[in-house]
């Protein structure tokens, strides 16, 4: 893998959180990322931060359903890959949608399993970051709780998993769970009940991890997900791949797109502040500041009868 290189990185700004979660990486990882490499916390709540990677015409996935994966847009591209391992290192809770979570059948979302040969820096970096955790949290969630509970990324060794549900889906995931056998005991697992319908409130699923004492959240999708966190108001940063590709949409081909499921209102909410560019080969790497909006009534995370956000 040829290194990422910086082409622009704006100064810091004012306002920007004196509280930071990285900076300069080990010498391992800085061989392929030479500059730095540094999050804001919050104070009042977890940071929320998210990471995709869209084609150049913007598509996410390539079915409606989001039912493929981030590698068939990225092309399995370790760049890509080895940007993700960083940032689920400086990760206290990583974060997925059911669909996305289900159109990765057999992943492992710690940093050394999106891009094992890294394996040993990631591990450096989480401990001179200060990181408590040997590994970030997997919060699937599923408000329906229809989530196989042997899943590969729910049995993963040394990774808490969190299912944020509703009480409905509480009692469909442990009927369905009890029929599968019981968990590997390396994978514990703790359900957060938010909400008695058919739906969960972004607010009340960051403040869940705020309760749990996380202060970085990494937000890896799917779109509908991230709509509903941005909607909200709680989305501070997007890391943004692009991969050199362009696939369109037709009427039997409709593609999804980086933001689903929600209309963001016009106001400071939908702009974003470029904070940095970088490239490998054909790849680019942006990352955006979005600025913060006035309160506004929180939308929920809605469970359609044809899906589950991801």
């Amino acid at each position: 893998m040829e290194p990422i290189e910086t082409l622009w990185e704006a100064q810091p700004d004012a306002d920007e959180p004196k509280e930071r979660r990285g900076g300069l990486l080990p010498p391992r990882l800085r061989e392929l990322h030479p500059g730095p490499l540094s999050i804001g916390l919050r104070s009042d709540r977890p940071t929320v931060i998210a990471n995709l990677v869209a084609t150049i015409d913007g598509t996410v996935a390539l079915d409606r359903r989001g039912q493929t994966a981030a590698g068939e847009i990225s092309g399995f591209a370790e760049p890509d890959r080895f940007l993700v391992g960083l940032l689920r290192s400086l990760a206290d809770v990583v974060l997925v949608g059911a669909a996305t979570f289900r159109a990765t059948r057999d992943h492992v979302w710690t940093p050394a399993g999106v891009f094992p040969p890294s394996m040993v820096g990631y591990a450096e970096l989480r401990r001179v970051a200060g990181v408590r955790s040997q590994e970030p949290s997997l919060a699937v969630v599923s408000a329906r709780g229809e989530i196989n509970s042997g899943h590969p990324g729910l049995n993963a060794p040394n990774v808490p998993v969190i299912l944020a549900t509703t009480l409905s889906g509480d009692r469909t995931f442990r009927a369905a769970a009890s029929t599968r056998g019981p968990r590997l005991p390396s994978a514990p697992l703790r359900i957060e009940v938010l909400g008695e319908g058919d739906a969960i409130s972004p607010r009340a699923l960051i403040d869940s991890f705020r309760r749990l004492g996380a202060r970085l959240v990494l937000c890896e999708g799917g779109p509908h997900l991230l709509g509903q966190l941005l909607a909200a108001g709680l989305v501070d940063e997007l890391f943004l791949t692009v991969s050199p590709q362009l696939v369109g949409r037709d009427n039997r081909h409709e593609r999804l797109a980086l933001v689903e499921g929600a209309t963001l209102p016009p106001g400071p909410g939908r702009w974003g502040s470029l904070r940095s560019v970088r490239r490998s080969r054909d790849f680019l790497f942006l990352r955006y500041r979005l600025a913060p909006r006035a309160a506004a009534p929180a939308p929920v995370v809605e469970a359609a009868a044809a899906r589950e956000v991801g």
